[in-house]
């Protein structure tokens, strides 16, 4: 049985899509790292607190489960959350926007 290696596969599929399918599927990615970046920032900034996902849901009177559903970017928090999840850790919440390059 012959395997494929995920690149060559990935670029095999992606030169298969249709422009609009691949305009969806860029708006996906670009989406979905977002999401990923922004529950590294949540778990990089609870941790360097020293705060287990116990600690900051009681703090914010929520649940673990919540607060692991975002770390692991199965959930993505609103932006109100998010001062919450800031104000729990004694942070300012800064939110930018920049250009698009």
């Amino acid at each position: 049985m012959k395997t494929t290696p995920f690149r060559e596969a990935e670029a095999e599929a992606l030169a298969a899509m249709t422009p609009d399918e691949r305009a969806r599927f860029d708006a996906a990615e670009t989406e979905e790292e977002a999401r990923l970046r922004l529950a590294e920032l949540v778990y990089a900034s609870r941790t360097a607190a020293g705060l287990t996902q116990t600690e900051l849901a009681r703090r914010m009177g929520t649940t673990q489960s919540v607060i692991s559903a975002i770390e692991n970017g199965g959930q993505v928090p609103s932006v109100s959350m998010l001062w919450r999840i800031a104000h729990a850790l004694n942070l300012h919440l800064n939110i930018d926007m920049a250009a698009a390059s």
